[in-house]
């Protein structure tokens, strides 16, 4: 025998005794007669006693079934009312999200986002988590992320918010010293910083428009695991890096650094909001991805403008 107590049986007999009738029961439960009769009578066979003495035309609680009524009439109601309050919490957005963004995306576009959206929810709290570095959702226990990918884990729940371009880009005095290059063949002498980070490998992969291909390793004297940390040496014109857009858009517009290779350009990505993909998404996370959905969709960070 089961050392789990017989839950099921034991709230079909309070809802039998309840409604006086197996029928009634059924009725109510959304089951069969004969599932609740069976419920019953393995709740019977287990406790070893008639729980009820049923005739053609009428049913009664036996001396044995008034001593366990009040019990599990309360263990099936308190069971609904935990239930119902479950559901309630489930369809109202509350309770903590752990969210996973990369550093300089969730310091210039988040983390100004986050007062509008606790004010909006505020049931709803927020451990926001700024790293490069790719975590693990299920291993670490976030709720979700935000993503910028070209190409992502197939197994995650992926919404697409935005395209992200990245540029090759330089500043006017490092192209004015060293001469623009017109080929990706062109950077392999060039110093070219590195980001640690960087999704999939380290190698700089173009596509120009007749599909032709060709990919190459940065090789230069600073690598990075933040790629804010590479804008300095950029704007002092000492090398040649790759930057998303939303980081060098504002260096394009006002002239401190050059995009490179027009021709050639890197493969987009886009920013994508990902969560696990077991189970139904809790109401807190559909609202968070509802509110990127509005306010990321149409970044003004889009480089040309």
């Amino acid at each position: 025998m089961s050392k789990l107590p017989d839950f099921e049986g034991l709230a079909m007999f309070a809802k039998v005794a309840e409604e006086r009738s197996f029928a009634g029961a059924a009725r109510a439960m959304g089951l069969s007669v004969a599932t609740v009769s069976r419920g019953v009578s393995r709740l019977e066979k287990r406790l070893g006693a008639r729980l009820f003495n049923r005739t053609s035309r009428q049913l009664a609680l036996t001396a044995f079934g008034r001593t366990l009524v009040e019990s599990a009439s309360r263990l099936y109601h308190d069971a609904e009312a935990m239930e119902h309050a479950a559901r309630e919490q489930s369809a109202q957005p509350r309770g903590l999200i752990r969210l996973a963004v990369p550093m300089s995306f969730g310091l210039r576009w988040v983390a100004p986002l986050m007062p509008k959206f606790l004010r909006a929810y505020p049931e709803v709290s927020v451990d926001l988590h700024l790293s490069d570095a790719v975590v693990d959702l299920v291993g670490q226990g976030f709720d979700a992320a935000l993503r910028i990918s070209a190409q992502l884990d197939p197994s995650l729940v992926a919404r697409r918010l935005c395209p992200v371009s990245r540029f090759i880009v330089a500043a006017p005095r490092y192209l004015e010293r060293h001469g623009r290059p017109k080929h990706p063949r062109d950077l392999m002498d060039r110093d070219c910083l590195g980001y640690v980070y960087r999704a999939r490998s380290e190698a700089w992969r173009f596509v120009n428009a007749a599909g032709k291909e060709e990919s190459l390793t940065p090789s230069g004297r600073l690598r990075v695991t933040n790629a804010d940390a590479l804008v300095p040496t950029v704007l002092a014109g000492l090398a040649i890096a790759e930057l998303p857009e939303f980081i060098a858009s504002e260096y394009l517009l006002d002239g401190r650094m050059e995009v490179l290779l027009k021709d050639w350009p890197l493969p987009p990505g886009g920013l994508y909001f990902v969560t696990p993909a077991a189970g139904v998404r809790p109401a807190k996370v559909e609202a968070l991805a509802t509110f990127f959905a509005e306010h990321l969709s149409k970044p003004t960070w889009r480089w040309p403008r």
